[in-house]
């Protein structure tokens, strides 16, 4: 094979690929294997589909959690994007304070703040409506961020061109700038949905049942902590990976649109 077995080419078969991929996941097999063998482990993993359905109750609340907090931090995102640009020194403030604090911060000190503080201070009891708001308002932050940068990446040019023709503000924006807008931002919103299925997981600590918590559950019930976590893991690969292969989809179509 041209460039060797091992070794990356322009255009390399599906062969080598298929065998070089079946190699990766022997080793982490094997390495997974004897990790359990050192510590002397009994492995049961009977025992977790024992508690499938909590197990799936969680994982579909995680689900769920997720895609309301993306519609959620895509509104909150756009928002504070356009308030970072505005010309009302007011607004634009608030909203460098809101995104650095966010960003500057970990989200497990800002759910406990938001929880058990403002929260509490403002009568916020449901946990999975608290649990929305705290990771869209943190996911929020960095969607914005997203959302000023593909502004900032189109060309000033082209809305004067638009007005030269006699288009409004309101015309350029919805035909000129906000199809490029989408278009340069889809595959980095794709991918910020695979962070906000995983930090999802953080939810946990305020005891919203979710994919995490149901597992620490079942954990707690049998002591089969490894085969439990290995599972977890299992499961939120399932949920990141197609997101991570449709930014990767979407990158490409971007690349040949552009």
């Amino acid at each position: 094979m041209k460039g060797g077995l091992f070794l990356k080419g322009e255009k390399d078969p599906a062969a080598k690929k298929a065998l070089n991929a079946l190699l990766v996941a022997i080793s982490v097999l094997a390495f997974l294997w004897i990790t359990t063998q050192r510590l002397g482990l009994d492995l049961r993993f009977s025992v977790v589909w024992e508690y499938r359905s909590r197990i799936a109750a969680g994982f579909v609340m995680t689900i769920v959690i997720s895609v309301f907090s993306l519609v959620t931090s895509l509104a909150l995102g756009t928002l504070v994007a356009f308030a970072l640009r505005s010309r009302v020194l007011f607004f634009s403030y608030l909203a460098r304070v809101y995104v650095g604090f966010i960003r500057g911060t970990p989200l497990l000190v800002q759910i406990y703040l938001f929880f058990y503080i403002i929260g509490s201070a403002w009568g916020v009891d449901n946990r999975y409506v608290a649990g929305v708001i705290i990771l869209s308002i943190f996911e929020g932050a960095y969607i914005s961020e997203i959302i000023r940068g593909g502004l900032a990446s189109i060309e000033s040019s082209q809305a004067e061109i638009a007005r030269a023709i006699g288009l409004t503000r309101a015309q350029t924006f919805r035909l000129v700038i906000l199809r490029q807008l989408i278009t340069r931002i889809l595959p980095s919103l794709a991918g910020q949905f695979a962070s906000i299925i995983k930090d999802s997981s953080l939810l946990s600590v305020i005891a919203l049942f979710e994919l995490t918590q149901a597992t620490a559950e079942v954990s707690s019930a049998t002591f089969a902590l490894f085969e439990n976590y290995f599972s977890l893991g299992v499961l939120y690969f399932s949920l990141t990976f197609p997101v991570s292969l449709a930014t990767k989809w979407l990158e490409r179509k971007v690349r040949y649109a552009n």
